[in-house]
């Protein structure tokens, strides 16, 4: 039995555009040579993407800022 979700591209909009993401703006601009390299280049993009890029989702502002207006 496969793992992955069946369907359609369009009935994971959020996931096929994170995909997407993650190819352009991280998986395409390195080589790595280790796993753990890999690993730590990843975290340290996903962190970036999860609180200091501007997210239209919340107005086009950064996590941080958001958290310092609601403060």
């Amino acid at each position: 039995m496969c793992c992955r979700a069946t369907g359609k591209p369009q009935q994971n909009a959020y996931i096929e555009r994170y995909n997407r993401t993650v190819r352009g703006e991280w998986l395409s601009q390195y080589i790595f040579e280790t796993i753990e390299e890999a690993q730590d280049q990843a975290t340290k993009w996903l962190w970036t993407y999860n609180n200091e890029r501007p997210n239209m989702g919340i107005g086009g502002i950064t996590p941080a800022m958001k958290l310092k207006t609601a403060a």
